[in-house]
């Protein structure tokens, strides 16, 4: 038994009747069976799968952690433990006393499991229960007359309702590298990453030169108080990631800032007194700027787009505007709770996108993200986001920027420095230069 079929479709067809559909145009009306609607179905998924592999490939290279098994899957490859044919003879084979070669047993929960044994010791083999199968590694054996082995060691495990998983497991439980694929009528979802006792935590990022990293400023990186300091903009170069979170980095960090964003506004009534500056001496220094707008929950989302739009300076090649949202759950609900929320935004992106021709990107956080973008499906879909996890994991989600610290250091910077990386290496940030800037 191997995983090479194990995308099930039985469990989706009972919800598909034939139904009639009216065609607009002509005025005829036809049936779509069962059999058609599932066909469509199982496209839109594979498509969907497809999809979630070629963002993954196309993101990462052969350095990060895990990549040769997600291109072996993207392959076509699934993990297979190799078992040997069971002949009648051979089941349940015994050796002074003890379970040797193939067989076949039940654990203490119920599970059948065939597999190798070596000296009453189950090492490999397939267990199957109700809610799926697992194929792989086993540590344990024998408890008296009951088998009781965990699954320990590499293996996959496929869902009954079509759910993939394959990596490291250590007790009955996914725990170390694993690649999980969930996929159904709404979305396919992919996961890769580091698991631990069961609970998906996150990419662990290896920071390394190939990588694109950049920065985002304010006033605040010209100092505090009375004492102000200029940026040198043709001596930047990265040289601390932070210490806020345990980070993996290969070689020395010495990195030059690939993209800069400024903050230009806040509210309706908050400038940056040092983005024009700033701003003409990066673009000077051949370095790409955006801008970002700090949004205010106590003003409108019309009132703070045209604040943003009058104060700001957009030109060929500028990345996309950014809106910044860090609002708490006391001030979300102030002004009328999520709906609310969304719905200034909506606005704000929607008039700042007229303005510029591109599409602004989203700045929020992991917990933002988890709670309220799920009410917003629609700019989840259409917006890129830029997130801020001060973690040890990548955030789980689609981005286009990371920002995985606050408290960074660069060379020509005075003080702290909020630290971010691209989403992909330098082929997909030239495309990202290409086909989402200001033209």
């Amino acid at each position: 038994m191997t995983a090479g079929g194990w995308m099930g479709w039985r469990h989706h067809t009972e919800q598909y009747k034939t139904e009639a559909v009216g065609d607009t145009l002509t005025g005829r009306h036809f049936n779509i069976s069962p059999a058609m609607r599932l066909d469509s179905l199982k496209k839109q998924i594979e498509d969907d799968r497809q999809d979630e592999l070629n963002y993954y490939l196309d993101r990462h290279n052969v350095e990060d952690e895990g990549y040769e098994m997600v291109a072996a899957f993207a392959a076509g490859q699934r993990h297979s433990e190799t078992i040997d044919t069971i002949p009648i003879y051979n089941i349940g084979r015994w050796k002074n006393h003890k379970r040797q070669g193939t067989a076949i047993s039940r654990d203490s929960l119920g599970r059948i499991t065939i597999g190798q044994w070596d000296g009453d010791t189950l090492t490999s083999g397939i267990r199957i229960d109700s809610t799926g199968i697992y194929q792989g590694a086993f540590r344990g054996g024998r408890l008296g007359s009951i088998v009781d082995a965990k699954a320990e060691g590499h293996g996959s495990y496929l869902s009954v309702d079509g759910h993939y998983f394959e990596g490291h497991w250590s007790n009955d439980l996914r725990e170390g590298f694993g690649l999980q694929l969930l996929e159904n009528e709404v979305a396919t979802v992919l996961k890769t990453g580091q698991w631990q006792r069961g609970v998906f935590k996150g990419e662990r990022m290896n920071y390394t030169s190939e990588r694109i990293y950049g920065i985002d400023i304010s006033r605040y990186q010209h100092g505090k108080g009375r004492k102000k300091y200029p940026i040198l903009w043709n001596k930047l170069r990265i040289s601390h990631l932070g210490s806020k979170s345990k980070k993996q980095v290969s070689g020395k960090v010495d990195y030059p800032v690939s993209f800069v964003f400024i903050k230009s506004t806040e509210g309706i009534s908050v400038r940056n007194p040092y983005y024009v500056h700033d701003y003409a001496a990066a673009r000077k220094a051949g370095i790409p700027i955006g801008a970002y707008h700090f949004f205010s929950t106590k003003r409108t989302g019309a009132a703070q787009a045209k604040y943003f739009i009058d104060n700001t300076l957009f030109r060929k090649g500028d990345l996309p505007p950014v809106l910044d949202i860090e609002p708490s759950d006391s001030q979300i609900e102030s002004m009328g709770g999520s709906q609310a929320l969304w719905s200034h935004i909506r606005t704000w992106l929607q008039a700042v996108e007229r303005r510029c021709g591109v599409k602004p990107i989203l700045y929020i956080n992991q917990r933002f993200v988890n709670k309220y973008l799920p009410d917003a499906p629609d700019i989840k879909r259409n917006y890129k986001v830029w997130i801020a996890r001060y973690g040890e994991y990548k955030p789980d989600v689609r981005l286009v920027v990371w920002q995985l610290s606050p408290d960074g250091r660069v060379q020509g910077i005075t003080g702290e420095v909020d630290i971010n990386v691209f989403n992909g290496y330098q082929t997909q940030f030239n495309e990202f230069l290409e086909n989402e800037t200001i033209k």
